[in-house]
């Protein structure tokens, strides 16, 4: 659920960190309902629902506070802005009057982060699939980009999603980045990148 404390804002749960109980905003259906139709419009199938989405992923957020109260009738502005604003992981992000997911695209879209400075990277895979990928190299299945992880801890847990015994895969973004593949920063833990040769893929646990 998502609550409102009266000294911090919006948050997930049943108390804020100060201890208010806070006042609802959505309860846990909601919350789930709202969250796939964002992530639906603003990942997967804006035209759908008659969103205009830049080169960039930006979307008018007024026009979608609209698509969607079409749908839910119980819905409002405030109550998009509390889960945007409560999210933990950062999938979403809103600069003015415009909205956009910051990663899982399937519609092609170009986001225009910076760079990625850090010298490795690391994803998560499962042990039936990573002779694959050591082989083959990491492409996105599905999505815009390939998802890296800034950390093997934030790897591992992407991983623990999909398989119980994940393994990790180091990239060597230094070097890819130098002979041109493009990576760029999405958010403190996720790093969005092209196509990556096996040349810069080692397998560092297993």
């Amino acid at each position: 659920m998502i609550k409102k404390c009266p000294i911090h804002g919006v948050f997930r749960g049943t108390a804020c960190t100060c201890g208010e109980a806070g006042s609802l905003i959505l309860d846990d259906e909601q919350t789930e309902r709202l969250g796939r139709f964002i992530s639906g419009a603003l990942r997967h199938f804006p035209d759908d629902l008659g969103l205009a989405m830049n080169q960039h992923g930006w979307v008018d957020l007024d026009v979608l506070c609209d698509a969607m109260r079409t749908r839910y009738k119980w819905a409002n502005k405030e109550k998009l802005i509390s889960i945007i604003e409560s999210d933990e992981k950062k999938r979403y992000e809103i600069q003015g009057r415009k909205i956009r997911a910051r990663y899982g695209h399937s519609v092609d879209v170009d986001l225009d982060y910076p760079d990625n400075t850090l010298p490795e990277l690391y994803y998560g895979a499962s042990r039936e699939e990573v002779d694959i990928l050591l082989e083959k190299g990491l492409k996105p299945i599905k999505q815009r980009y390939v998802h890296l992880s800034t950390s093997k801890e934030k790897a591992l847990e992407v991983a623990k999603i999909h398989t119980d015994d994940p393994i990790l895969i180091l990239v060597d973004a230094a070097e890819a980045q130098k002979n041109g593949v493009r990576m760029i920063s999405a958010t403190e833990n996720i790093v969005l990148s092209e196509d990556i040769s096996p040349q810069y893929l080692k397998l560092i646990q297993g």
